[in-house]
């Protein structure tokens, strides 16, 4: 992986600062983009002197449909090859439907769907053929499991494993691994973590913190794994969820969203 770049998207914080870092600590160069003033100078300075690796940056609004060619225009100036692209921007939420405006749900699903969908194309496009190329599509268990107050954040997930799974099979004889991370709750920011601490049970024990998912998540996009689960209760949850009635399932969801009116 010597002389390999990576780029990574969202990657100014959370989980997606987390996967920089840990691609970094492997030897691997870096592009990181994620909006401006959100502190990727300094993550930038941070990794170069840490891990003595090359750290490019760009600050551009991903929902911009102008700024994907600007990605790749950029390390074609630079004589930059990418062989790896980690789709980790996105926008997530806690709410009833009619609590967010129509601005946020156009931002969350450009981002959360346009966004990988444009740019896995042109980084396809510039890869090298000759050696081995790496995507990792972040996308969530909340893609798989109905959630009350994530409609649009889960929707947006599911079409992310449909894509990568569709990929997966469209390029499997092609020098191409494409991974899909689906993990579950993340303690990424001071809020997440607040609501995460007064969870009980086995919905608190499938918190994770984003350095270890990272790391599994690396781990596993370079074996070449198809979905990666962090944890092993998620990894039950997924086999149980593939095993009961859908009836049964409603009636746990049902419960579920009455639980959360009440809260």
């Amino acid at each position: 992986m010597m002389n390999q770049t990576a780029i990574v998207t969202g990657a100014s914080e959370g989980l997606g600062k987390s996967l920089a870092i840990e691609i970094a600590s492997r030897g691997i160069n870096l592009v990181l983009v994620a909006l401006p003033l959100s502190g990727l100078p300094e993550l930038a300075s941070f990794i170069r002197k840490n891990f003595e690796v090359k750290v490019n940056f760009l600050e551009i609004d991903l929902t911009d449909a102008e700024s994907y060619p600007s990605i790749f225009e950029y390390l074609r100036v630079q004589q930059i090859t990418a062989g790896m692209l980690v789709n980790n921007a996105g926008v997530g939420n806690w709410s009833w439907f009619e609590d967010m405006n129509i601005g946020f749900y156009k931002k969350q699903i450009e981002l959360n769907v346009i966004t990988p969908v444009l740019l896995t194309r042109l980084f396809l496009a510039q890869a090298n053929a000759d050696a081995t190329s790496y995507i990792l599509n972040v996308g969530s268990l909340g893609g798989l499991f109905v959630v009350p107050k994530k409609q649009v954040y889960g929707a947006t997930k599911s079409f992310i494993r449909y894509f990568t799974k569709c990929l997966q099979l469209e390029l499997h004889e092609l020098n191409v691994k494409i991974s899909l991370l689906s993990p579950g709750g993340i303690n990424t920011k001071p809020e997440l973590l607040v609501m995460n601490n007064k969870l009980k049970g086995i919905s608190k024990a499938t918190i994770m913190e984003p350095g270890d998912v990272a790391r599994i998540a690396i781990d596993g996009l370079l074996k070449g794994k198809k979905e990666i689960i962090p944890g092993w209760i998620n990894r039950l949850l997924v086999v149980l969820n593939s095993l009961l009635p859908a009836g049964v399932k409603d009636i746990m969801i049902r419960r579920r969203l009455a639980s959360v009116i009440e809260s």
